[in-house]
């Protein structure tokens, strides 16, 4: 056997275990991700940490599989050797031992069909993800004027929506974006129309909302509004979604993500927009009772005035009747004081005073004459230069203050001194 160049340039790379083992993982998980295996189950164990190890087995292959704890919700029925079932997982490597398996995420008995599987397995996926999430759901508009119908143009849920909103809702502006409702690539036709829908342009402006709909079928029928495509793009437009996939027993992932789920094509008709009936009833209700109320308070008003008239009445009858009284009394005031009554009244006194005045001056003047002559009498019997012809004198400063006492008498002191016929000086030795 002959060696060539090449051969030993291939060999000149020596890989450890571990790298070995990890390229073939790569290469395992790249190259089949996730699959569904059936088969029988054999050498089950339930290991204490809550990891479940099985082999699953059929007429000629076999394979290690592990069920890592919390990676399912608890089977209703545990597992056992001899069960035949159908698993859900990806392939990789259990590098320790260098051993392929089967990490295990669906898990149910053979028979229950795939697409319900497939449909559990996304189910969950996107609720651990937090699409279905109530805090997420959008509120719808109570009075939407323009949405826009994802759904076939030919099918009975288009005119069972469009009947229901044209008795409904006649105002409303409908936009419709045609799609094949099942089928394969009607999953994409359907995504691709709510974005078109959702994303405003020339033609309508932002709409309110988008109803997502198609009538009843089985699985296989409603399949396409189970892919992933459709839920993550109802999850990531702006405008508020409404499924109404299938019957009232069906549902479907873009049930779960949409911001409001409707039974029928026609409930989702009734639960997007109000009923004109209902609206004109409500009006004239609202009408009557703005009536009724405003007639109740045009009426207290009026009772309200009626009254502050009484009462202003009355408190202008009681200020009219106490100014009247005061003006009386001010009147009997002024008739007593009256001018013309206190001028003839002044008149009369100066009459009397003048008669008087014009009487008594001839005897006023003989009564004052001998008052006088009294008055003089004593004077020069009383007066001070009586006293003085009688012997006395008056010792008077130099100032002409009386001197009356010893203790006013200085040496030296000049004073004078009156006597009945004059003054003379003298000087206190």
């Amino acid at each position: 056997m002959e060696l060539t160049s090449d051969f030993f340039q291939q060999a000149s790379k020596v890989l450890t275990v571990t790298e070995l083992t990890r390229s073939i993982r790569n290469t395992l998980e790249v190259k089949f991700g996730a699959v569904w295996v059936q088969g029988e189950i054999s050498n089950y164990k339930l290991h204490p940490s809550g990891h479940q190890y099985f082999t699953l087995k059929d007429a000629r292959a076999q394979i290690a599989c592990v069920i890592f704890r919390n990676a399912m919700p608890p089977l209703r029925i545990p597992l056992a050797d001899g069960a035949q079932v159908q698993v859900y997982g990806t392939v990789t490597v259990f590098e320790a031992r260098g051993q392929y398996q089967l990490n295990v995420q669906i898990l149910q008995p053979r028979g229950v069909g795939l697409l319900q599987a497939k449909f559990e397995a996304l189910k969950r996926k996107l609720q651990a993800e937090g699409l279905f999430a109530p805090e997420r759901k959008r509120p719808l508009p109570k009075f939407p004027r323009q949405i826009g119908i994802v759904t076939s143009p030919t099918g009975a849920a288009i005119r069972d929506i469009l009947n229901v909103l044209k008795r409904r809702a006649p105002w409303l502006q409908i936009l419709i974006n045609p799609v094949r409702v099942q089928g394969t690539g009607a999953a994409q036709e359907i995504a691709v129309a709510i974005r078109e829908l959702a994303t405003p342009n020339e033609a309508w402006r932002p709409l309110d909302l988008i109803v997502v709909t198609r009538g009843g079928g089985s699985i296989e029928d409603l399949w396409e509004f189970n892919e992933e495509i459709v839920a993550r793009t109802i999850a990531d437009v702006n405008v508020p979604i409404v499924s109404a996939v299938g019957h009232e027993i069906d549902f479907t992932i873009c049930d779960f993500v949409a911001d409001l789920r409707a039974a029928t094509p026609s409930a989702a008709a009734e639960l997007i927009v109000p009923d004109v009936a209902d609206l004109r009833r409500n009006l004239d209700n609202c009408a009557r009772a703005v009536g009724r109320e405003l007639f109740n308070r045009v009426r207290d008003a009026q009772q309200r005035l009626d009254h502050a008239r009484e009462i202003l009445q009355r408190c202008l009858a009681h200020k009219l009747d106490g100014h009247k009284r005061a003006l009386l009394r001010i009147t009997a005031a002024l008739q007593a004081r009256s001018p013309a009554r206190e001028l003839m009244m002044r008149r009369n006194l100066f009459v009397d005073l003048h008669r008087r005045l014009i009487a008594c001056p001839g005897r006023s003047l003989e009564n004052a004459r001998h008052r006088f002559q009294r008055t003089e009498g004593l004077l020069r019997v009383l007066g001070p230069d009586a006293t003085l012809r009688r012997g006395y004198s008056i010792t008077m400063n130099e100032s002409g203050k009386i001197i009356g006492t010893i203790a006013l008498v200085r040496p030296k002191m000049k004073i004078r001194t009156r006597v009945s016929d004059g003054e003379f000086g003298s000087e206190v030795l």
